[in-house]
């Protein structure tokens, strides 16, 4: 990489730019927006014609955990209140049973058809258990396609408070890895310690904010969007030194932030919109560069069943078994099973295992790329079709009814 200021702002500000003009391309041709930033990370990378030598998980793991506290306090900022009370209980539901499934069946397989220890390849199943809305509603975007939106809520909820679940139970398993001896009941108290202290002060800095923002009357309107950044960060830091889910805390702080009105609400909402997109353009790109694609023909193969498994059968079935109780119906968690796309947060969260030392860990690192991608590249183009076979892009039966007896509307004299 090169050294200079000059050359890194050159080739960073290039690089983001040059990103940005393939959301057009995105929305023209329907290809996902997020593989299109990745392609031009490994293609500036060392195996690729730009050749830049990037290998630096430590930095690539740090950038991570920035980029995603700033997209998750903006999911919940950009998140109402009423619309999530309507889907609270089912989202809960699919941000654990769901996640825990899913790791535990990813787990089962891999530990299988690879010959790892069920620890090995449990630890693969939580990095690739949480979904990414952000490619969902990309992919949407870019398919001109829409979500029912109880249903587009419903993934919004469940990928904000499923990467913190995500985080936890791979942090634990590779302390269960690295010390052996750890015991149930250790690995019990670090996890209700991490979601209660994560939860307990994720709503207490949201009320902070929201209080502190109404309060403190400013002629400078710019500054407010620096003074909620700050708290983010804040919330992110003092949660983690307390032994607490820092992400988790983020996306509850925005949550509430939002459940009341709060001063300059349109600019900050719009503000942390811009940063978010700066944030997972730069985490794309970051990645990008990190991964060397000679190393994903070797594990092509076992990458793309494992990627299949968890489309078709870990999936699905963690989320049947989630909402067996809600009143869904069995078409409407069917699209939810197949809109569970991955993203960068299990990739940043593979770096995680490399760091740690952990045996097999560039091996996962490369996986979790190729599944991410895969998931993407395999589930994202066929969702307008697949809302249509499912007979979802339409209203339901009782609306088109009470629309038809409503009496016409006629336009004020």
């Amino acid at each position: 990489m090169p050294t200079s200021i000059e050359a890194l702002f050159i080739i960073f500000s290039a690089l983001i730019i040059l990103s940005i003009f393939t959301i057009k391309l995105s929305i023209r041709f329907g290809i996902p927006s997020l593989v299109l930033f990745i392609v031009i990370g490994m293609l500036a990378g060392s195996d690729g014609p730009g050749g830049l030598y990037f290998d630096n998980p430590q930095l690539v793991q740090t950038l991570g955990v920035v980029a995603l506290v700033l997209i998750l306090f903006s999911g919940g900022l950009d998140t109402e209140w009423n619309s999530v009370r309507l889907v609270l209980w089912n989202g809960l539901s699919l941000s654990t049973i769901g996640v825990l499934l899913t790791a535990f069946l990813v787990g089962w397989f891999v530990s299988v058809v690879q010959g790892w220890s069920f620890l090995e390849g449990l630890l693969l199943g939580a990095i690739v258990s949480s979904t990414d809305a952000a490619a969902v509603f990309m992919v949407l975007r870019a398919r001109n396609a829409k979500l029912p939106p109880t249903l587009a809520n419903l993934l919004e909820l469940e990928s904000g408070s499923n990467d913190p679940m995500g985080v936890v139970l791979t942090l634990a398993i590779i302390q269960l890895l690295s010390h052996p001896a750890t015991s149930l009941g250790e690995l019990l108290g670090f996890f209700v310690i991490q979601m209660t202290v994560g939860a307990v002060l994720g709503v207490a800095m949201g009320e902070l904010m929201r209080w502190t923002l109404n309060t403190l009357k400013l002629e400078l309107r710019g500054i407010y969007p620096v003074l909620s950044v700050a708290f983010a960060l804040l919330t992110y830091g003092l949660t983690a030194e307390l032994q607490g889910s820092g992400f988790l805390a983020v996306y509850l702080a925005g949550l509430f932030v939002r459940r009341r009105p709060v001063a300059h609400q349109r600019s900050l909402v719009h503000f942390h919109d811009g940063l978010a997109w700066l944030m997972q353009i730069t985490m794309f790109l970051i990645l990008g560069l990190q991964v060397f694609p000679a190393r994903l023909l070797p594990i092509a193969g076992i990458g793309l069943l494992v990627s299949l498994f968890l489309i078709l059968v870990a999936r699905p079935l963690s989320v049947y078994v989630a909402l067996a109780i809600s009143r869904l119906s069995f078409r409407e968690q069917t699209l939810i099973a197949w809109v569970g796309l991955r993203g960068a947060v299990p990739v940043v969260l593979a770096t995680f295992p490399v760091l740690a030392g952990i045996q097999q860990a560039d091996t996962i690192f490369h996986l979790v790329f190729f599944i991410a991608l895969s998931s993407v590249l395999l589930q994202g183009p066929p969702i307008p079709w697949i809302i249509r076979i499912l007979r979802l892009d339409r209203p339901p039966a009782a609306a088109v009814e009470r629309l038809r007896k409503a009496p016409p509307a006629y336009p004020c004299a």
